[in-house]
């Protein structure tokens, strides 16, 4: 390892631990489905939300990189508040419908930002070598928020025996977050005068970058396999609930407050394991070629086991097929961000990135309509099958014609 963890390395850290920290997470689809929203509606706000997510993410990203990039996340984390509270407040379509979209505006003012201060900050430091070990520890720290963000969520739903309240204490570490963003250096926020008027400079090197085959197939790569995990990861939870009332223990609790405990205990080893699987990422890279095309399938594959085993009812090997989805995009985040940074000016590095998530966005938006849909009329194993068993074999084809990295 040839960087330094330093105060700011640990203020990276931080940043992750605690934006991951949504406690509603663990449960957000179970919570949607307890206020009587269909699969088919929990689809269409997903889509919806990705759909507000393509519209921002350019005009968001050149903002970040123009006019400065911590103005850019500490506006993304007041449109997060916002949207908590209206999750909490949530008792029908269109409530959850408002929160979606609000959630979709802070997400794009979020999306490629902090990475690319990360970025830039190894380039001022002369670490660009380490890129993909550096952001591969720091997103562990994400995801150990994510693993301790479950078993808080757990116990509390274990404890009161309704999720509302999760939502609520979702906002405390964002305020903290807020706090943080405002200490990071000057230097990482390009905020000045001058970066102002580089507006149509940025504009014509990201559609430059965008020109370029190399680039553009790292963005395809990381684009699918993000857009497919983040349409499909809420739907481990039923997974979970099945596997929790499958164990004989806790016979004489309530089915909330016995799944609430159980989910969160599942989540936190999930995270813990995604947390590993980043902390890797750069080592493997060291030792083994065409990881991105690897991984890729290799995550398909893992849906349509899971869809299988979900069928089949055969609770604990969807969860372990299911948990695999998540492990592959972890270990893929940290890789796909490297390259990207490799090959593209770090200037307008958060353009390139928001191009990439308008990309995925896009894909996730049809993605989740699609499973949305399918799981309703054909229930969520075959869904998972069909989707999955799709881009699998496009992306063999892809490969065989030889269009990806």
């Amino acid at each position: 390892m040839s960087f330094v963890k330093d105060q700011q390395y640990y203020k990276f850290c931080l940043y992750g631990f605690l934006k991951n920290l949504r406690f509603f997470d663990a449960f957000f689809l179970l919570y949607l489905k307890q206020k009587g929203i269909s699969y088919t509606e929990i689809g269409s706000l997903y889509a919806i939300r990705e759909i507000v997510i393509n519209f921002s993410e350019v005009p968001t990203g050149i903002f970040a990189d123009t006019f400065g990039r911590k103005k850019s996340l500490m506006l993304s984390f007041v449109g997060y508040i916002l949207a908590f509270i209206l999750f909490y407040a949530g008792n029908d379509y269109k409530l959850f419908l408002l929160g979606f979209i609000i959630y979709g505006i802070a997400d794009a003012l979020r999306s490629g930002t902090h990475k690319g201060m990360i970025m830039k900050y190894l380039q001022i430091k002369g670490w660009q070598s380490e890129k993909i070990n550096y952001y591969g520890h720091t997103r562990a720290c994400s995801q150990r928020g994510s693993a301790l963000s479950a078993l808080i969520a757990g116990i509390i739903v274990y404890k009161t025996g309704n999720y509302e309240n999760i939502f609520l204490l979702s906002v405390i570490p964002y305020l903290l977050n807020l706090l943080l963003i405002w200490t990071y250096p000057a230097v990482l926020d390009f905020s000045n005068l001058k970066q102002k008027t580089n507006l149509k400079k940025n504009i014509v090197a990201l559609w430059m970058a965008l020109k370029n085959p190399r680039v553009l197939s790292i963005v395809h790569s990381s684009a699918v396999f993000t857009a497919y995990q983040k349409a499909t990861k809420d739907y481990i939870q039923p997974v979970m609930k099945n596997a929790a009332l499958s164990l004989p223990i806790l016979t004489g609790i309530l089915v909330d407050k016995k799944t609430g405990l159980i989910i969160g205990v599942l989540y936190t080893i999930l995270y813990l394991l995604t947390a590993t699987a980043s902390s890797y990422a750069g080592l493997l890279t060291k030792h083994f070629n065409n990881l991105s095309y690897k991984t890729l399938l290799t995550g398909f594959v893992f849906g349509i086991s899971g869809g299988c085993f979900f069928q089949w009812q055969w609770w604990w090997f969807a969860l372990f097929t299911f948990s695999g989805i998540y492990i592959m995009q972890s270990l893929r985040k940290p890789i796909l961000t490297g390259y990207l940074a490799e090959a593209v000016p770090n200037e307008i590095l958060t353009s390139v990135l928001s191009a990439e998530s308008l990309y995925r966005t896009l894909l996730t938006s049809i993605l989740a309509l699609s499973l949305g849909y399918l799981t309703d009329q054909t229930g969520l194993g075959v869904a998972f099958i069909l989707i999955s068993s799709f881009l699998f074999g496009i992306s063999v084809w892809i490969h065989l014609k030889k269009l990806d990295a």
